[in-house]
């Protein structure tokens, strides 16, 4: 089995520049205890930020202005299938010591497959970073009054400084960084739920599974397009393994899974209680306020209703919100190169090239909040091309062995496969029909 997954036979290390997280060395004559499980956890909470990023905020928004407590089901759903996604990649990535780029990059035999999956899963990188660098431009200029082009440099510069302590300190710091965004980001959009809270008749009737019109399936479908996404599953797998590439004394495969089940679990109660309680604030709040179709608007109307402390949460929120999920997204697209055409472009310097599109649209003065709902629909092609290959290698012997998944866990996968692609389906045919 070490030869499957690549286990070291000697010089076990965890945290090295570059690598993961904390050193453990065994001196000679002792064996090296292996690091408590709070120390291990990570890579989900820097996955999970996906969840949470302003093109979640702004289909959330959305649907509880516009239909209460009708959709609270869909975020709950929508979270439950996130969780088996992200424990699937992370699954991967830890038992192969491979990204799903790079298994695929393996198995796509011909290079204009390669580049065609490349290019696809390229365009859904650039389109996630672009929803991120808007969120974080319209934050500022909520905050400070600032241009949205400077808005958007600002925020691009500080992901660029993110990425720079990925680099040269390694994940562990990486995650703390992230970690520091997550609690801010849960503080912003959540203060306003405990200050003003919402009818609890009106979210337990918002569990039953149901729809009021055409429009309501559209937000259901954007709200699960903003929550899985295709980015979010190619980084789970990289974290994963640069986090776990070496095995410690004491920490086998079973081991280190257990582990990875707590921290998706730890990652996703955080990400789906934010995102249910920003569909809540909006119900609460702004059902039936006209204007709350954008963020500008969103955050003009919590001003006016529950004041201007929690307003400015709410743009602080947003703001960790772009930050944290567009340097997410800078690491996911580089990952894509690197394991689809084994090219390595440095961090930074993608970095610079993937801000260009965001700033151009900034710049020309596009309208942000239809930029971000543009955003969701290149997602939306994306989800399919990850999210199938995903649970069809897990569930090869072949590729995790003794790992495999059990038959239960394929079936959920190809369940939530099905139920994804379809919604996303429905949402690109009443986008570009226009139904109502």
């Amino acid at each position: 089995m070490k030869a499957l997954f690549g286990e070291p036979k000697c010089c076990y290390r965890f945290g090295m520049p570059k690598s993961s997280g904390v050193v453990i060395e065994s001196r000679p004559g002792r064996v090296a205890k292996p690091p408590r499980l709070l120390w291990l956890l990570g890579p989900a909470l820097v996955a999970g930020v996906a969840y949470l990023d302003p093109g979640n905020v702004a289909s959330n928004m959305t649907a509880g202005a516009q239909y209460g407590y009708l959709l609270v089901w869909v975020v709950i759903a929508g979270n439950t299938m996130a969780w088996l996604i992200q424990y699937l990649s992370a699954k991967l990535g830890i038992v192969t010591g491979k990204s799903l780029p790079e298994i695929l990059g393996e198995r796509l035999r011909s290079r204009p497959g390669r580049l065609a999956y490349w290019l696809q899963a390229e365009l859904v990188a650039m389109a996630t970073d672009l929803a991120e660098v808007i969120g974080g431009a319209v934050a500022l200029s909520l905050l400070f009054d600032l241009p949205l082009l400077v808005g958007g440099l600002i925020t691009g510069t500080v992901s660029m400084v993110m990425l720079t302590i990925q680099s040269r300190r390694g994940p562990r710091a990486f995650e703390f960084v992230i970690a520091t965004l997550l609690v801010i980001i849960a503080v912003g959009f959540s203060a306003g739920v405990f200050l003003n809270p919402p009818d609890a008749g009106g979210v337990a009737s918002g569990i039953v599974p149901r729809f009021e019109d055409t429009n309501s399936v559209l937000l259901a479908a954007s709200i699960l397009g903003a929550t899985i996404m295709p980015h979010a599953i190619y980084a789970h797998s990289a974290l994963s393994r640069d986090r776990f590439a070496v095995r410690a004394a004491g920490l086998t495969t079973r081991r280190l899974l257990t582990v990875t089940r707590w921290d998706v679990s730890i990652a996703m109660v955080i990400a789906g209680s934010v995102n249910l309680a920003i569909l809540l604030l909006a119900a609460t709040n702004l059902a039936g306020v006209p204007g709350t179709d954008s963020l500008e608007g969103a955050h003009r109307a919590l001003e006016s209703s529950i004041g201007p402390v929690i307003a400015t949460l709410f743009a602080v929120g947003l703001l960790a919100s772009g930050l944290a999920s567009t340097s997410v997204g800078a690491y996911a697209g580089a990952e894509i190169m690197h394991g689809l055409l084994k090219v390595r472009i440095p961090l930074l310097t993608r970095r610079v090239i993937s801000l260009i599109p965001a700033l151009a649209v900034l710049g020309l003065g596009f309208d942000p909040t239809l930029a971000l709902v543009l955003s969701q629909v290149v997602l939306s092609f994306g989800i399919p091309f990850a999210l199938i290959p995903l649970v069809a290698l897990t569930a090869r012997s072949a590729v995790l062995g003794r790992f495999v998944n059990r038959w239960q866990t394929t079936a959920a996968g190809v369940v939530a496969s099905v139920l994804l692609v379809s919604l996303n389906a429905v949402l690109l045919v009443l986008l570009f029909t226009g139904a109502q």
